[in-house]
């Protein structure tokens, strides 16, 4: 089974950046769609970004559009959370996922979950 292993997560204040990252076990990364969620204890898990093979071909939900990026790395079995102008509203775990099989335009079997990295936001 593929393993991830996200790393990066902190204390910021608002306004401030982080860059999350996963790790992908084996060589296998780009057979892959990768993606984030994030949860909080108050609210159901959500969808934050997901990415296909070509760095183009991304997808966020509204609340991160224009400060969040994600990014991927095949050859370093790396994948990327870039956070930007972030919000106490982003405070959250961030869990980096994978998936083999798209079952729509935007939905995606995300099989493959990490442990998840906690990012709090002080206003």
């Amino acid at each position: 089974q593929v393993q991830l292993v996200e790393s990066g997560g902190g204390l910021v204040q608002a306004g401030g950046s982080l860059t999350l990252s996963c790790e992908v076990s084996e060589d296998t990364m780009r057979n892959y769609f990768m993606g984030w969620f994030r949860q909080t204890p108050e609210k159901e898990r959500e969808f934050v970004a997901a990415i296909e093979g070509s760095a183009d071909r991304t997808r966020y939900a509204d609340s991160v559009k224009g400060r969040f990026t994600i990014a991927r790395e095949d050859a370093k079995n790396t994948a990327y959370l870039q956070m930007d102008k972030l919000r106490p509203e982003d405070t959250a775990v961030y869990y980096c996922v994978a998936a083999r099989t798209r079952l729509g335009a935007t939905l995606y079997e995300w099989k493959y979950w990490g442990q998840g990295t906690q990012v709090t936001v002080s206003s």
